[in-house]
């Protein structure tokens, strides 16, 4: 590949993360209260039309902290990175460790339950893992030097320029299920009959006790 290639590939890559960045939305799972799931980018109305969980799809607010450097925080703000995972997944694995030495910021979401591959197949189109968005970038699978071309692209450094003693941010479940409260139901008061009032005693003025 000659180094032409290279700066027009690198070019089309930077032009297509600035031109999707903005396509990433947020898939949130709705649990009506029928018990019925549905997936949506948009959330309900109203809380009282099922309980909603975010998937994470955009991730950036975890990736953006003021600790970062001004220019890697800007970066990080433009094109959040989001790796998505699970157990036993030695190529996911590879890519949490490419991202962490070279200084990325991420978010990382965990596959474990049907729930998550429900929504990973929203996401990505189907099940395959490791899978990390850039911005508005899928990228399916691992593979080093796409990874490599997808972040010089996007501006992340080449090095590490994390502040010492930085702390990535914790793996959560790609879906964090509500599930639905139910109010325990009020006991229902007794009736209460007012008591009949007690004949009057017989006086001498009123001598057949009679009441109103």
């Amino acid at each position: 590949m000659t180094m032409q290639t290279r700066i027009t590939l690198l070019g089309t890559l930077a032009l297509a993360l600035m031109g999707q960045a903005s396509m990433a939305q947020p898939v949130y799972k709705i649990v009506g209260p029928d018990g019925k799931v549905t997936f949506s980018d948009k959330p309900p109305a109203s809380a009282d039309k099922g309980n909603v969980a975010a998937t994470g799809a955009t991730s950036g607010a975890a990736t953006t902290g003021t600790d970062l450097p001004y220019e890697l925080r800007q970066v990080a703000s433009k094109y959040p990175v989001t790796l998505y995972t699970a157990a036993s997944c030695a190529p996911c694995d590879t890519g949490r460790s490419l991202l962490k030495s070279r200084g990325v910021p991420f978010a990382e979401r965990t596959v474990s339950t049907t729930e998550d591959l429900e929504a990973l197949q929203r996401l990505a189109g189907d099940n395959s893992l490791p899978y990390a968005t850039i911005g508005g970038q899928k990228l399916k699978g691992f593979s080093d030097l796409e990874w490599t071309q997808y972040l010089n692209a996007a501006g992340y450094p080449a090095t590490s320029t994390l502040p010492k003693g930085y702390r990535f941010a914790t793996p959560t479940p790609l879906v964090a299920v509500q599930k639905p409260t139910t109010q325990p139901k009020a006991a229902a008061k007794p009736i209460e009959v007012p008591a009949e009032p007690a004949p009057s005693a017989p006086s001498p003025s009123n001598p057949a006790g009679i009441t109103f």
